[in-house]
């Protein structure tokens, strides 16, 4: 039995369709089909549809090692979480915006790989990995204090949108230099402050004037933020600004609960506390209901995300939304737009409250 052969003669493999083989079928020429392949405007629509049919036709996938010595692409993206595999896999926040990141890539060619970044160990590895040959962009969430690697992809020559401002933004004037260079990144973040002014100028609206905070941590400008947002409302209700009203937790419900014994402990008289996230608030709830304090009749409680756990507690939570997946969306959009070479831009999302039967 005779060799088949490709159209400019090469002995045909007998693995998958080649672009020889396409271009046979589209009855166009070789380039053609890589131009549409790479996704080429230089195609007309005509040959960009007969390409196509033929790629479906024959079940062809592009080589892409191949592409990417053609192109300098990898069509790949990373997004790296600064947190454990049990944080991004357990809280709504990090799930949110996974799921908006991934339906504004489901329009492209783009592929994403998901990376935590914690330990010392997962570091050296990501930043390994974090390579032009390896990825064509990065999506940083949950940056902690003043965290390299955003300075180290920029001097790599990667396309970089931070999930939130790193901490350093929200720095007094003696690091200002370093502030510069993070400006000029891109970013998606909520109005943390604006939110929870909100919040504690609901609690302040329905007579509550010993108003505790469970702040978040304050190596991250989501935790400084929402903080800020506290004492500046507060502060316009005249009131001071009382610090042994404010405890400290990571996010997460369990250390909303020993903030809340921590509070109650210093201060018995607390009527209202506002929690820096919904999983806090959660476990501040649990708390109180065992320290014998009725919510929201003896002490009302206000969260912040407006995950699905705020709709399930008893009672529901008051929470102040704050759209994650549209976030994530951004992210994706941002990124997409300075792999294309746009210069950096910052999105800036809106909050509100919602407000439920806890407040």
């Amino acid at each position: 039995m005779s060799q088949q052969r490709t159209p400019n003669g090469r002995p045909r493999s007998a693995g998958r369709p080649t672009l020889d083989e396409v271009a046979l079928r589209a009855g166009v020429g070789r380039g053609t089909v890589s131009r549409v392949v790479n996704g080429s405007p230089q195609v007309s629509p005509e040959a960009r549809a007969a390409v196509q049919k033929a790629i479906d036709e024959l079940g062809y996938v592009p080589n892409r090692a191949a592409r990417a010595l053609v192109t300098q692409r990898t069509d790949s993206v990373a997004l790296v979480v600064s947190e454990s595999g049990e944080r991004v896999f357990g809280e709504p926040f990090f799930a949110g915006v996974v799921r908006g990141i991934s339906s504004a890539l489901a329009e492209t060619q783009l592929q994403l790989w998901l990376a935590m970044a914690q330990s010392p160990a997962e570091r050296q590895r990501v930043e390994h990995h974090l390579t032009n040959q390896h990825v064509d962009g990065v999506m940083l969430l949950s940056l902690h204090d003043a965290d390299p690697l955003p300075e180290l992809l920029e001097r790599r020559g990667l396309p970089v949108v931070l999930g939130g401002r790193p901490a350093q933004m929200l720095a007094d004037d003696e690091q200002l230099n370093f502030t510069a260079q993070l400006s000029q990144l891109s970013y998606v973040d909520a109005d943390n402050e604006g939110g929870a002014r909100i919040a504690v100028g609901h609690l302040l609206d329905r007579q509550r004037r010993r108003i505790a905070a469970i702040a978040g941590p304050q190596d991250m400008a989501v935790g400084v933020s929402r903080l800020t947002g506290y004492r500046e409302a507060i502060e316009r209700a005249g009131l001071p600004v009382d610090e042994r009203l404010i405890a400290y937790g990571d996010f997460s419900e369990v250390s909303g609960e020993l903030a809340v014994r921590e509070l109650l402990e210093r201060s018995p008289d607390v009527d209202a506390v506002f929690a820096a996230s919904d999983l806090m608030a959660v476990g501040a709830l649990r708390a109180l209901r065992e320290l014998g304090k009725r919510v929201p009749e003896d002490v009302a409680l206000v969260g912040f995300d407006d995950t699905a756990i705020a709709r399930q507690t008893d009672p529901p939570l008051t929470t102040v939304h704050q759209p994650v997946e549209a976030m994530g969306r951004e992210m994706a959009r941002l990124l997409i737009a300075r792999i294309a070479g746009a210069a950096s831009s910052s999105v800036m999302v809106e909050t509100h409250l919602v407000r439920r039967a806890s407040a």
